[in-house]
């Protein structure tokens, strides 16, 4: 039985006790090997891509990730947070571009672009296995933000998020099942985009789908609502790159 079948199998033991349980378990078995097989898993592509990028010098400093980061080990179990420097909360790829535009001198990537995925994948891959650090009280406002965004109606629908994903668990909205809507896989290759994207692309696809004005990849409010899934989501564990239909 492979690591994530295990897994999955305590997943689903636990949820008959009201614990979090990830959406790797409600995917189909063929989904759920992609997952499972790093050589099969095509978000390990990105990976890769991502590793290549972190040690290549680069921008006007001529300075790798490497140089100043020697282990990026439960890096990603700690984001969102409160930036160092802004005392903004950033997400993980916001700190990404963060770095190669205030250490590398690099022009500005988008959220959503191919590198800024692909180093965020790898950071985040560093944790894979590992479960998200408890959110701090320092961040309950924030925290707060995000329970509301998760909590109240929008769009035309009138739907909250916490209507698939808390009331309607394990139901069918069309060819996709419901699940509990945690972004402990992400950035994620979801066999729809044929591609990996991130929590906050899934998350304007939800706004989307209930038709509302969606918000940009990397907006305080995607990030506040990443930090409340995050918090909603413990102890499940980073699967970076998740594979999702």
């Amino acid at each position: 039985m492979s690591p994530w079948a295990a897994l999955a199998l305590g997943l689903i033991a636990l949820s008959a006790h009201g614990a979090p349980q990830s959406g790797y378990v409600l995917q189909s078995q063929d989904v759920r090997a992609l997952q499972d097989d790093d050589f099969r898993n095509p978000g390990m592509l990105w990976v890769d891509e991502g590793e290549a990028l972190f040690h290549a010098p680069a921008g006007a400093t001529r300075v790798a990730c490497a140089d100043c980061h020697e282990s990026m080990h439960g890096v990603a179990t700690t984001f969102p947070k409160k930036h160092a420097t802004s005392g903004e909360l950033i997400d993980l790829t916001g700190q990404v571009l963060w770095c190669r535009s205030k250490r590398q001198k690099l022009p500005t990537l988008e959220h959503e672009s191919r590198s800024a995925l692909a180093l965020t994948t790898y950071v985040a891959h560093q944790s894979r296995g590992l479960p998200f650090v408890p959110v701090s009280e320092m961040l309950a406002p924030e925290l707060e933000r995000g329970r509301q965004y998760f909590q109240s109606r929008r769009g035309q629908l009138n739907l909250a998020c916490r209507h698939c994903h808390e009331l309607s668990v394990g139901l069918h909205l069309r060819g996709d099942m419901n699940s509990e809507g945690h972004g402990n896989g992400y950035p994620a290759y979801r066999l729809e985009w044929q591609q990996v994207g991130s929590l906050h692309r899934r998350l304007r696809s939800c706004d989307i789908g209930v038709r509302a004005e969606p918000h940009a990849p990397g907006s305080d409010a995607y990030i506040a609502l990443e930090l409340y899934l995050r918090d909603r989501a413990a102890p499940l564990v980073v699967e970076t790159p998740a594979v999702r239909r």
